[in-house]
């Protein structure tokens, strides 16, 4: 039996893989230090499910092994890939801290919920859809098929579907005013972005 993770990385793309997975699974080993929800929204469908499982696909060969690449791709430009993945997974757990015991997979409220809007929440509104969103991008360029760009687009409408879900639970729950000013200030999945 041998481990999946080479060290030191042979190739930009199997390095782009092992970090998806290891983003997966240190995400799923954090869900249970999350806070009890005290109300959820009907909004059921279960993007984090959806997610992982195109994460996967992305990471373990499938993309590469079922599609030609459309173009080549310089292993130089594919370690700065990698590296824009790792940004990306890395900006989604500075997030995934700094909203502590208040993080849930799906639409919820928690005891004693707020408006975060510091650390990243003061750049986007959604930095874990951004960091998660900058990887995707990264990686469907590293690895660039149709599947590839296929795999990102549902990635991108199913992020910003539950954007858009999310903040309308947020605005019943927390108070429209409330809510209102944070969205005038700050914009919604790409930073900078005027306003």
């Amino acid at each position: 039996m041998s481990f999946p993770f080479t060290f030191p990385p042979a190739r930009p793309l199997g390095t782009i893989g092992d970090l998806w997975v290891l983003w997966g699974l240190s995400w799923l080993l954090a869900a249970p230090f999350a806070a009890r929800p005290t109300k959820r929204s009907r909004w059921m469908v279960v993007p984090v499910g959806v997610i992982a499982t195109l994460a996967y696909l992305f990471g373990r060969r499938l993309g590469q092994g079922l599609q030609s690449p459309l173009w080549p791709v310089p292993q130089t430009l594919g370690w700065l890939l990698a590296g824009l993945v790792l940004s990306g997974i890395a900006f989604a757990w500075w997030a995934r801290l700094t909203l502590g015991r208040l993080w849930s997979g799906l639409i919820t409220l928690k005891e004693g919920h707020t408006i975060i809007d510091h650390g990243p929440y003061g750049l986007v509104r959604h930095p874990i859809y951004t960091g998660i969103l900058l990887s995707a991008a990264a990686t469907a360029l590293a690895m660039p098929s149709v599947f590839a760009f296929a795999v990102l687009g549902a990635i991108l409408v199913t992020l910003t579907t539950k954007a858009w879900a999310e903040e309308r639970f947020l605005c019943q729950e927390l108070g429209e005013e409330a809510y209102a000013a944070y969205r005038a200030r700050v914009p919604m999945l790409v930073p900078f972005l005027p306003k």
